[in-house]
Protein backbone atom coordinates (compact mmCIF):
# COMPACT_ATOMS: atom_id res chain seq x y z
CA UNK A 1 0.00 0.00 0.00
CA UNK A 2 0.89 3.56 -0.87
CA UNK A 3 1.90 5.83 2.06
CA UNK A 4 -1.24 8.42 2.93
CA UNK A 5 -0.74 11.88 1.70
CA UNK A 6 -0.01 14.04 4.71
CA UNK A 7 -2.50 17.15 5.61
CA UNK A 8 -3.24 20.15 3.43
CA UNK A 9 -2.19 23.99 5.03
CA UNK A 10 -5.93 24.33 5.13
CA UNK A 11 -6.82 21.11 6.61
CA UNK A 12 -4.06 22.27 9.43
CA UNK A 13 -5.14 25.48 9.79
CA UNK A 14 -9.28 24.07 10.30
CA UNK A 15 -7.72 21.43 12.71
CA UNK A 16 -5.69 24.06 14.34
CA UNK A 17 -8.54 26.61 14.67
CA UNK A 18 -10.99 23.49 15.82
CA UNK A 19 -8.15 22.84 18.62
CA UNK A 20 -8.26 26.35 20.04
CA UNK A 21 -12.18 26.49 20.00
CA UNK A 22 -12.27 22.83 21.74
CA UNK A 23 -9.96 23.81 24.64
CA UNK A 24 -10.55 27.67 25.20
CA UNK A 25 -7.70 28.33 26.55
CA UNK A 26 -4.06 30.27 25.97
CA UNK A 27 -0.90 28.56 24.66
CA UNK A 28 2.71 28.99 24.86
CA UNK A 29 4.10 28.10 21.59
CA UNK A 30 6.05 24.97 22.81
CA UNK A 31 2.63 23.82 24.27
CA UNK A 32 0.87 24.32 20.96
CA UNK A 33 3.29 22.29 18.93
CA UNK A 34 2.95 19.35 21.22
CA UNK A 35 -0.32 18.86 21.55
CA UNK A 36 -1.78 19.75 18.00
CA UNK A 37 0.89 17.47 16.97
CA UNK A 38 -0.74 14.64 19.44
CA UNK A 39 -4.23 15.57 19.44
CA UNK A 40 -4.57 17.00 15.77
CA UNK A 41 -2.13 15.36 13.56
CA UNK A 42 -0.20 18.70 12.73
CA UNK A 43 3.30 17.73 12.65
CA UNK A 44 5.01 20.21 15.64
CA UNK A 45 7.87 21.70 12.62
CA UNK A 46 4.37 22.92 11.06
CA UNK A 47 2.76 24.58 14.02
CA UNK A 48 4.17 27.75 13.82
CA UNK A 49 4.22 28.20 10.61
CA UNK A 50 0.08 27.28 10.22
CA UNK A 51 -0.17 29.57 13.78
CA UNK A 52 1.30 32.51 11.76
CA UNK A 53 -0.33 32.30 9.16
CA UNK A 54 -3.70 32.65 11.38
CA UNK A 55 -2.64 35.69 13.68
CA UNK A 56 -1.55 37.33 10.33
CA UNK A 57 -5.32 36.68 9.35
CA UNK A 58 -6.57 37.88 12.61
CA UNK A 59 -8.23 34.69 13.53
CA UNK A 60 -6.06 33.80 16.39
CA UNK A 61 -5.09 36.84 18.98
CA UNK A 62 -1.64 36.67 20.36
CA UNK A 63 0.36 39.04 22.92
CA UNK A 64 4.25 39.05 25.15
CA UNK A 65 3.76 38.93 28.32
CA UNK A 66 7.39 38.73 29.94
CA UNK A 67 9.39 36.77 27.61
CA UNK A 68 7.10 34.59 26.56
CA UNK A 69 4.69 35.01 23.84
CA UNK A 70 1.01 33.52 24.28
CA UNK A 71 -2.04 32.84 21.64
CA UNK A 72 -5.33 32.46 22.08
CA UNK A 73 -8.70 31.66 19.89
CA UNK A 74 -12.24 31.80 21.23
CA UNK A 75 -15.30 30.96 19.43
CA UNK A 76 -17.42 33.97 21.30
CA UNK A 77 -14.62 36.46 19.33
CA UNK A 78 -14.02 34.22 16.38
CA UNK A 79 -18.29 34.51 15.68
CA UNK A 80 -18.03 38.05 16.47
CA UNK A 81 -15.25 38.95 14.27
CA UNK A 82 -16.68 36.99 11.52
CA UNK A 83 -19.92 38.73 12.06
CA UNK A 84 -18.24 42.28 11.57
CA UNK A 85 -16.32 41.32 8.82
CA UNK A 86 -19.84 39.73 7.12
CA UNK A 87 -21.31 43.29 8.21
CA UNK A 88 -18.42 45.26 6.92
CA UNK A 89 -18.30 43.15 3.70
CA UNK A 90 -22.23 43.70 3.31
CA UNK A 91 -22.55 46.88 3.75
CA UNK A 92 -20.05 47.52 1.00
CA UNK A 93 -21.35 44.94 -0.89
CA UNK A 94 -24.83 46.97 -1.10
CA UNK A 95 -22.85 50.40 -1.56
CA UNK A 96 -21.33 48.63 -4.80
CA UNK A 97 -24.67 47.90 -6.07
CA UNK A 98 -26.02 51.32 -5.52
CA UNK A 99 -22.90 52.34 -7.88
CA UNK A 100 -23.52 49.72 -10.14
CA UNK A 101 -26.69 50.22 -10.50
CA UNK A 102 -26.30 54.25 -11.13
CA UNK A 103 -23.72 53.41 -13.40
CA UNK A 104 -26.03 50.88 -15.45
CA UNK A 105 -28.67 53.78 -15.86
CA UNK A 106 -25.84 56.70 -17.39
CA UNK A 107 -24.99 54.03 -19.99
CA UNK A 108 -28.35 54.46 -21.88
CA UNK A 109 -27.53 58.37 -21.71
CA UNK A 110 -24.05 58.15 -22.83
CA UNK A 111 -24.83 56.27 -25.75
CA UNK A 112 -27.31 58.92 -26.82
CA UNK A 113 -25.02 60.30 -29.86
CA UNK A 114 -22.02 59.06 -28.21
CA UNK A 115 -21.79 55.46 -29.10
CA UNK A 116 -17.37 55.54 -29.83
CA UNK A 117 -16.77 58.77 -27.59
CA UNK A 118 -14.64 57.77 -24.51
CA UNK A 119 -17.04 58.60 -22.15
CA UNK A 120 -18.93 55.84 -23.00
CA UNK A 121 -15.69 54.16 -22.67
CA UNK A 122 -15.25 55.18 -19.32
CA UNK A 123 -18.27 54.79 -17.88
CA UNK A 124 -18.20 50.70 -19.70
CA UNK A 125 -15.00 50.06 -18.19
CA UNK A 126 -16.09 51.40 -14.88
CA UNK A 127 -19.05 49.44 -14.40
CA UNK A 128 -17.00 46.33 -15.70
CA UNK A 129 -14.57 47.18 -12.62
CA UNK A 130 -17.72 47.46 -10.26
CA UNK A 131 -18.65 43.86 -11.42
CA UNK A 132 -15.69 42.45 -10.67
CA UNK A 133 -15.13 43.93 -7.43
CA UNK A 134 -18.45 43.02 -6.61
CA UNK A 135 -17.60 39.17 -8.05
CA UNK A 136 -14.44 39.52 -5.26
CA UNK A 137 -16.26 40.66 -1.86
CA UNK A 138 -18.83 37.77 -2.83
CA UNK A 139 -16.47 35.49 -3.05
CA UNK A 140 -14.91 37.23 0.73
CA UNK A 141 -18.29 37.05 1.99
CA UNK A 142 -18.25 33.31 1.32
CA UNK A 143 -15.01 32.43 2.71
CA UNK A 144 -16.09 34.23 6.14
CA UNK A 145 -19.29 32.09 5.98
CA UNK A 146 -17.40 29.12 5.69
CA UNK A 147 -15.57 29.89 8.60
CA UNK A 148 -18.36 29.42 10.74
CA UNK A 149 -17.79 27.09 13.43
CA UNK A 150 -21.11 25.29 12.73
CA UNK A 151 -20.38 24.90 9.48
CA UNK A 152 -17.22 23.93 9.90
CA UNK A 153 -18.27 21.10 12.08
CA UNK A 154 -20.85 20.28 9.88
CA UNK A 155 -18.55 19.95 6.90
CA UNK A 156 -16.34 17.93 8.77
CA UNK A 157 -19.13 15.44 10.32
CA UNK A 158 -20.03 14.70 6.72
CA UNK A 159 -16.78 14.62 5.77
CA UNK A 160 -15.94 11.69 8.00
CA UNK A 161 -19.25 9.98 6.95
CA UNK A 162 -17.89 9.87 3.39
CA UNK A 163 -14.53 9.26 4.52
CA UNK A 164 -15.62 6.40 6.12
CA UNK A 165 -17.81 5.03 3.85
CA UNK A 166 -14.97 5.15 1.06
CA UNK A 167 -12.77 3.21 3.17
CA UNK A 168 -14.75 0.36 3.78
CA UNK A 169 -15.21 0.20 0.14
CA UNK A 170 -11.42 0.33 -0.26
CA UNK A 171 -11.04 -2.36 2.49
CA UNK A 172 -13.51 -4.73 0.55
CA UNK A 173 -11.31 -4.17 -2.39
CA UNK A 174 -8.04 -5.17 -0.50
CA UNK A 175 -9.81 -8.44 0.79
CA UNK A 176 -11.08 -9.56 -2.83
CA UNK A 177 -7.32 -8.74 -4.20
CA UNK A 178 -6.13 -10.83 -1.31
CA UNK A 179 -8.44 -13.55 -1.67
CA UNK A 180 -7.55 -13.43 -5.95
CA UNK A 181 -3.85 -13.45 -5.41
CA UNK A 182 -4.18 -16.50 -2.78
CA UNK A 183 -6.56 -18.56 -5.09
CA UNK A 184 -4.56 -17.75 -8.31
CA UNK A 185 -1.33 -16.59 -7.63
CA UNK A 186 -1.91 -13.34 -9.26
CA UNK A 187 0.97 -10.63 -8.64
CA UNK A 188 -1.12 -6.75 -8.09
CA UNK A 189 -0.37 -5.37 -11.49
CA UNK A 190 -2.39 -8.34 -12.99
CA UNK A 191 -5.04 -7.70 -10.71
CA UNK A 192 -5.38 -3.78 -11.19
CA UNK A 193 -4.83 -4.39 -14.88
CA UNK A 194 -7.76 -6.66 -14.84
CA UNK A 195 -10.49 -4.51 -12.84
CA UNK A 196 -9.22 -1.61 -14.08
CA UNK A 197 -7.85 -0.28 -10.23
CA UNK A 198 -5.71 2.76 -11.04
CA UNK A 199 -1.96 2.36 -9.38
CA UNK A 200 -2.58 4.96 -6.84
CA UNK A 201 -5.58 3.29 -5.35
CA UNK A 202 -5.58 3.53 -1.05
CA UNK A 203 -7.30 4.57 1.33
CA UNK A 204 -8.85 7.62 2.02
CA UNK A 205 -7.04 10.49 4.36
Amino acid sequence: MSKRKGLSIEEKRTRMMEFFFEKKDIFLLKELERQCQKEKGITSMSVKEILTSLVDDGLVDTDKIGTSVYFWAFPSKASQNRKRKLDELTNRLTDLENKKRALTETVPKARMGKEDSEERLGVLAALQAKKEEEARFLAEIERYRKCDPEVLKAARHEAEVFKEAANRWTDNIFSIKSWIKQKFAFDDQTIDKQFDIPAEFDYVD
